[in-house]
């Protein structure tokens, strides 16, 4: 069942004759040491959720994450290096993008002094004493230099680590800062509710930023049409796509969590969502191909965010892995993480048990 999804995608392509293959899998048959488990988490986004949703339908959902006991947790938030690649490039990446896909972190540039490259250096260096037994003082520290370096899901993990009575300014978080890290805590977002709550209750200093939007940063001459021809893609949904959109929604009513999670990471719905979206947008016929384009764009960020989270275990062989991730990335996910030497990918399903 583990690799029945990370086989799926592969399925769909064509195949190739055997000669030109080399058997990858076989290589890792001598390894030495345990093999990494990695766990792909489709998840819904928080921030749609129906008005009235309540943090804690999502105790269920935690519970079962936290019985994995993963050593890292990667999620589906932009690495502060890469936006600050963005910015370097701005003929390439335009403002609107970079604002859409990253926190701006020019107030902590200011608190701490220490610019987003700084700031990366920074945190790695702090991190690699260990911080296990950190003073508030260590920890407000480290909360505003992940703030300068973009990783405000980090940040929140230190935040929660302290005690009560010390969250407040200080050690480079000043009181704008402390604003922000208190608006943070009442976010809707996975990655703040799940991966970030999940990293505190297992004692874990960090997640791992791992999405990437150079990849889909497509160069469409006329935006419009572009815009036009893919939403007519996701409006002409077969009945079966309606009725698992319909299965959804009246899931996300209920006030528990965890049957929507089981649900959308169930391979049925996977198989409906894909097809209703990416297997029609390669059909339509546009003269620019647009749809096909947009598919494009999608696989090219998919690699890059599995590169991403492949290096947030390379120095770690035999870790254990949870990556939260919207659930239309997961079996691109698990095909693309599940072809790596040395690493199974882990059954969603049966840990949301």
């Amino acid at each position: 069942m583990g690799k029945r999804l990370a086989w799926w995608v592969l399925g769909l392509l064509p195949a190739f004759p055997a000669a030109a293959q080399v058997g990858l899998p076989a290589l890792d048959d001598g390894m030495a040491g345990p093999r990494a488990q990695v766990l792909v988490l489709g998840s819904v986004h928080l921030s749609d959720m129906p008005e009235g949703f309540r943090a804690e339908s999502l105790q269920p959902v935690l519970d079962r994450l936290a019985a994995f006991r993963p050593d890292v947790i990667a999620i589906e938030a932009m690495p502060g290096e890469t936006c600050d690649l963005m910015r370097r490039h701005a003929g390439v990446y335009g403002k609107e993008d970079v604002d859409m896909y990253c926190p701006d972190p020019s107030a902590a540039n200011a608190a701490t002094g220490l610019d987003v490259p700084a700031a990366i250096a920074e945190a790695e260096r702090l991190l690699d004493g260990g911080f296990g037994d950190a003073t508030p003082a260590q920890r407000r520290r480290l909360a505003a230099v992940f703030l300068a370096a973009g990783d405000n899901a980090s940040a929140l993990v230190q935040w929660l680590l302290l005690p009560d009575a010390e969250r407040r300014a200080g050690d480079g978080l000043d009181e704008a800062l402390v604003a922000a890290m208190r608006k943070r805590e009442r976010n809707d977002n996975e990655n703040y509710r799940i991966g970030a709550r999940l990293a505190v209750r297992l004692g874990l200093q960090r997640v791992v930023p791992s999405d990437d939007h150079t990849g889909d940063n497509l160069r469409i001459r006329d935006v419009e049409a572009y815009g036009r021809t893919i939403q007519q893609v996701w409006d002409g949904v077969s009945p079966e796509a309606r009725a698992t959109r319909e299965r959804e929604a009246a899931l996300s009513e209920q006030g528990d969590m965890l049957p929507l999670y089981r649900f959308v990471n169930s391979p049925d719905y996977l198989r409906v969502a894909l097809s209703s979206d990416f297997g029609a947008a390669m059909a339509e016929t546009s003269p620019e191909r647009y749809g096909r384009q947009y598919v494009a764009g999608w696989e090219a960020r998919n690699l890059r965010m599995a590169a991403n989270v492949r290096a947030a275990f390379r120095e770690r062989p035999g870790a254990r892995v949870l990556f939260i991730v919207g659930a239309s990335h997961k079996p691109w996910m698990d095909a693309l993480l599940g072809q790596m030497l040395g690493v199974d990918i882990v059954d969603a399903e049966q840990v949301l048990e």
